[in-house]
């Protein structure tokens, strides 16, 4: 769990721009800012929201797309003492009412795309909705008090509160620290690769791995420039980076595909360096034709989850062993247990279980399900993984995507990265389908490549040269693209119910 360090990511943001001032830089649509500026803008929007009323250990949602006031929001309500919960613009009226219902939230900060959306889904909650005109109150507004000092807080006192995705059922609120989100944003700065400047952002700041990498800035030993996307868009992102020399970026498994669709080698993507994979498990094959592609490019894979403040392991700096996901970070104890809790030996697969200053308090109001994940002071995670004799860690599956065929467990990524080596596979996720003769059926979801005549026949004969025979896919569906969440996960939920309906 969290540890007392004194120290909240509001005073690491003022230390950053003591050293730095406006050498560090933000890029959106067309406009540099300056960090003296947007810094100017937090200190007086952190008075805003205190004459809004918003009080240390309050919570305000930030229902926004990418954009500098989604930092400057940040960094304000942080000075403020108040508790950062984000909650992605994707998000159903419903969802986002469940967000604010369970959350308490006093106020919403929006931008004026969303206004509409925010006002119907509050409802008669008693919030206030900053920004745009048919908020209560506008940006300009906000910013127009008096710069506010930074409120007392301490390393255990909670900075956002982040809703998972509900795959399971409802979201539930994941309660994280300053001091494990500060420790888990220094252990990405300390691996990072020396003299990159440029970095481009098109994930998601209101995702827990966007929020990890702007939390990392803090801690980077020089000046930097970042590229901010509103939202992620293949073909911009390639234009983006070569207009900006763009040295660094990060992405999930789903964006490289994507990108992988595009006309790669019609642009300079030379200045290109490191490429940070997480948020799902991402296929050698993917990587391998990327780094084909983008000779330059170095594709560097981690592994965390939001209730370990998004990081749990990372590639050692030049030391990446493609196919794994790095070494356990500072501030992350990790272990591979069997179903009492014993220990495994390195090579043998069990569930990862964590413990540490990255860990989550606990899920917000929700002791039972705190109780459950959280045993002995382990954060159980739900994943399946294996150590090497190296000590690193590769991820192998989630324990409840795993499909139990006539007793033998099917692990859908060992399916899926066997699919994805034949040249015509671009995309592909295996689920099990319930059968009253063998328990579960091993069914595949592919995507191809255009112009591609081949056949579900073909798929399972080539899964068939690839895996055993109690793993390949008996039942195979051609997809024109695989469905995916909000968070550009592929949706396993909605392909297993289509298989039940």
């Amino acid at each position: 769990m969290a540890t007392n360090t004194g120290f909240s990511l509001a005073q690491r943001a003022e230390a950053r721009l003591e050293r730095f001032g406006s050498q560090d830089a933000t890029w959106f649509e067309g406009q540099w800012h300056g960090a003296e500026d947007l810094a100017a803008r937090a200190r007086s929007a952190a008075g805003g929201f205190a004459r809004l009323g918003v009080r240390p250990g309050d919570r305000v949602v930030l229902f926004m797309a990418n954009c500098p006031e989604v930092g400057i929001a940040s960094e304000a309500l942080w000075r403020a003492g108040a508790v950062v919960t984000p909650a992605l613009f994707l998000l159903s009226d419903d969802e986002l009412r469940h967000v604010l219902v369970d959350s308490d939230a006093v106020a919403v900060v929006t931008t004026p795309e969303f206004v509409d959306k925010v006002t119907a889904a509050a409802g008669d909650l008693p919030v206030v909705v900053v920004g745009g005109d048919g908020g209560s109150l506008t940006f300009a507004e906000l910013e127009s008090a008096p710069e506010l000092g930074i409120a007392p807080r301490t390393g255990d006192d909670l900075a956002v509160l982040l809703y998972t995705g509900g795959t399971t059922g409802r979201s539930k609120g994941v309660a994280l620290t300053h001091s494990g989100l500060d420790a888990a944003g220094a252990a990405v700065a300390a691996v990072q690769e020396p003299g990159l400047v440029v970095g481009l952002l098109p994930l998601p700041l209101a995702h827990a791995y966007g929020l990890l990498l702007s939390v990392s800035n803090y801690h980077v030993d020089r000046a930097k420039r970042a590229v901010i996307m509103r939202w992620f868009d293949p073909a911009q992102f390639l234009s983006l980076t070569e207009q900006h020399g763009v040295q660094s970026t990060a992405f999930v498994p789903s964006m490289l595909q994507m990108l992988l669709d595009q006309p790669l080698e019609k642009h300079d993507l030379s200045s290109l360096r490191i490429v940070s994979s997480g948020g799902a498990p991402l296929a050698r094959e993917v990587a391998e034709e990327f780094e084909r592609r983008v000779p330059t490019a170095q594709i560097v894979e981690g592994y965390g989850c939001t209730e370990c403040s998004s990081l749990i392991s990372a590639q050692p700096r030049g030391a990446r062993r493609l196919g794994s996901v790095g070494k356990p970070v500072p501030g992350a104890d990790v272990e591979v247990v069997d179903e009492s809790g014993q220990r495994f030996p390195a090579g043998q697969p069990g569930e990862i279980r964590v413990r540490g200053s990255v860990v989550m308090q606990g899920y917000w109001k929700n002791p039972e399900a705190t109780a459950e994940a959280v045993r002995d002071g382990w954060f159980h995670t739900g994943d399946v993984g294996t150590f090497d004799a190296d000590g690193y860690l590769y991820v192998v599956d989630r324990i409840k995507d795993v499909i139990i065929r006539n007793g033998f467990n099917v692990y859908p990524r060992d399916v899926e990265d066997a699919l994805l080596a034949h040249p015509e596979v671009t995309g592909a996720v295996v689920v099990g389908r319930p059968d009253p003769r063998i328990g579960e059926e091993v069914v595949a979801y592919v995507t191809l490549t255009a112009g591609s005549a081949l056949l579900p026949a073909d798929v399972v004969a080539h899964a068939k040269r690839h895996v055993s025979a109690a793993k390949y896919p008996r039942e195979v569906h051609i997809l024109d693209e695989i469905p995916l969440t909000n968070v550009l996960k592929a949706d396993r939920k909605a392909l297993r119910n289509g298989l039940r309906s």
